[in-house]
């Protein structure tokens, strides 16, 4: 490393043409002399020039290093001996560059500390290295803040139009460019839920009117989409291996759509699109055609029905008393006689990938006994007449509900007795 100045060629370490002696000493008080010039040292370094300038110092400058950072020392005062326009191309990676940084800033080295900043700003990090980028530079203050210009929070503004641009995509529907668009739609689905987590400014954002509007058009296609093939399913021309893969990619959008939905409190509008279509859900599923095939689909609409069942029997999704009847009443006969099917399939067949595991059954369980519990009485005595009058009283167990309703039943005949009793005392 030399620099030519004035037809004279200044080499780093050169004790011939050396007018300052440079003695580095770590905590241990290992002494090194570095030979060095003058001249390059008061031009590259506002340090030096200010120790340079005390009579005091005359040729010889100590500085005091620890074993960590003595090789730092040595490194920068090389550099200081390239040209201004070669040192940004001397780095070769972010770990070098942060390292001599800290020097640099140090000694007051501004062209230096200028091509360290350049490249930090440039290059990509690693995760490890942006943790400590974050720390040092939160060190060095303002001087290097521009670093950190990547990881700047953004404004609510911009972090809306971001969020509408990856909903539109995550909830594309059409069959451009695959199989690379479901992966780039998946990814997108993905980043769309990691946005929606615990964050100060998305609360803003999911509240704004167009950010729902979109969403809700979103949701929209994906189910117009899921009906299209679903009514599809059932002509003879169409194979069923390739019309099972489309509407198990819709649903699997879905139930997407039911992990973000109510962060937004927009889950409604999937339910009340649900319930509507339950019936012809149900009816598609029962027909001959389908009685020995398609086992992954139709697990997944179960499991899907449990998002529905779930938030509409836990209140978190207000629906009218007929809807909520409509809803038991299509799913409730289908669940109880698919899953010993599905059992007795796994026992035959150690590899049956299709068995309702025990989360997804109590929580169906326990999402159809506090449905019927908050039913009128009537409607939950049909539903429940209805369980007790099949073979199949193991799954759903609504036991608990049925001893809810004797409970009420007797409760309220006392009631009313009561009353009427009080009333002919009051007319005698």
């Amino acid at each position: 490393m030399d620099e030519r100045i004035g037809g004279n060629s200044f080499k780093f370490g050169d004790r011939r043409t050396s007018d300052v002696v440079i003695c580095l000493r770590n905590k241990k008080g290992r002494p090194d002399l570095l030979y060095s010039h003058s001249f390059i040292l008061k031009s590259k370094s506002k340090y030096f020039a200010d120790r340079l300038s005390d009579p005091s110092s005359c040729s010889y400058i100590d500085i005091q290093c620890s074993e960590f950072d003595y090789d730092l020392h040595v490194e920068l005062l090389k550099r200081l001996y390239l040209p201004t326009d070669s040192l940004l191309d001397s780095w070769d990676s972010v770990r070098s560059a942060l390292d001599i940084l800290q020097v640099a800033v140090a000694l007051h080295c501004a062209a230096i500390v200028d091509s360290c900043i350049q490249y930090l700003e440039a290059v990509p990090w690693e995760d490890s290295e942006e943790d400590e980028i974050l720390e040092v530079v939160s060190q060095l203050g303002p001087i290097a803040m521009s670093i950190l210009a990547r990881i700047q929070p953004v404004d609510s503004s911009a972090t809306k139009d971001v969020y509408i641009s990856a909903i539109r995509f995550a909830t594309s529907v059409d069959d451009l460019c695959p199989p690379f668009r479901d992966e780039l739609r998946i990814s997108a689905q993905e980043q769309v839920e990691y946005m929606l987590g615990d964050d100060d400014d998305m609360p803003f954002v999911t509240a704004d009117d167009e950010v729902k509007l979109e969403t809700r058009i979103g949701l929209s296609k994906i189910f117009s989409s899921f009906e299209t093939e679903l009514s599809l399913l059932l002509e003879s021309e169409v194979t069923v291996e390739l019309a099972e893969n489309k509407i198990k990619h819709r649903l699997s959008d879905l139930e997407w759509m039911c992990n973000i939905l109510p962060k937004m409190d927009l889950m409604k509008d999937f339910v009340a699109k649900w319930v509507d279509i339950s019936n012809n859900l149900s009816a598609i599923l029962e027909d001959k055609k389908l009685d020995s095939v398609m086992w992954g689909l139709k697990l997944k609409l179960i499991e899907v029905t449990s998002k529905v069942l779930d938030a509409v029997g836990y209140g978190n999704v207000i629906l009218p008393a007929p809807s909520r009847v409509q809803l038991l009443k299509s799913w409730l006969p289908y669940i109880r006689k698919l899953k010993p099917v599905l059992d007795s399939m796994s026992n035959k067949d150690i590899a049956f990938a299709y068995k309702m595991d025990e989360d997804l059954c109590q929580s169906i369980e326990g999402a159809m006994v506090s449905l019927i519990l908050a039913l009128p009485s009537n409607d939950q005595a049909e539903i429940l007449a209805d369980w007790m009058d099949t073979e199949q009283l193991r799954y759903p167990d609504l036991s608990e509900a049925f001893e809810v309703w004797c409970y009420r039943t007797k409760s309220a005949k006392r009631r009313l007795e009561g009353g009427l009793d009080r009333l002919d005392n009051a007319t005698s």
